[in-house]
């Protein structure tokens, strides 16, 4: 990172290696990685003892950030309910940049995927707590934005399992997994990015 660099986080990324960095507010450990636990930015605080890591730290930003969403902001959002018809949402990042509040966002059936509309089922698509890449296509009623998951590189980049709450890896476009666990669950996954 960059001196002076905002980098902007979601929940579930991988900020460092924990053998090098401690892990500081707005994170945790999972594995050998230091993990933010929201979003925010991502901080490098140096430790004033000599010989110890640096921490990783995640903040909010202090002052409201001009972000809003606009037809065709790519945001990240987290999954806060689910019906049979659609999937209710918080952003929290848009176009890279951490929201000082959540706006509120809905994914309807017909939003899911762009093909085989009719066999979407949101319950398989999405669990509450899992969070989406998704893509403003409107500005809905009662102040929601429309999302989509529809291309190929939306849907859900981060996930915990329903069984024990382990986080999921991707193993197909429909399915996420428990590395060595075995246990699989159907999701909308997003395309990862190489």
């Amino acid at each position: 990172m960059a001196d002076g660099a905002v980098v902007a986080v979601a929940p579930g990324d991988r900020l460092g290696a924990a053998a090098d960095y401690e892990a500081g507010p707005g994170t945790y450990v999972r594995a050998d990685a230091v993990v933010a636990s929201l979003a925010g930015i991502k901080q490098l605080v140096a430790s004033g003892a000599a010989g110890a890591r640096p921490a990783l730290h995640v903040v909010r930003p202090t002052a409201p950030l001009a972000v809003v969403p606009s037809v065709g902001s790519r945001v990240l959002a987290r999954i806060t309910r689910i019906t049979q018809l659609q999937a209710s949402a918080d952003i929290l990042v848009v176009d890279g940049t951490p929201c000082a509040e959540p706006f509120h966002g809905v994914i309807r059936k017909e939003n899911v995927r762009e093909k085989e509309i009719d066999k979407v089922k949101i319950e398989e698509s999405f669990k509450p707590g899992d969070v989406v890449k998704a893509e403003v296509v409107a500005l809905g009623t009662q102040r929601l934005y429309a999302l989509s998951t529809a291309a190929l590189d939306l849907g859900v980049v981060h996930a915990r399992s329903e069984e024990g709450g382990d986080v999921m890896v991707p193993v197909s476009f429909e399915e996420m997994e428990v590395p060595g666990a075995g246990i699989k669950e159907k999701r909308k996954v997003a395309k990862p990015e190489v």
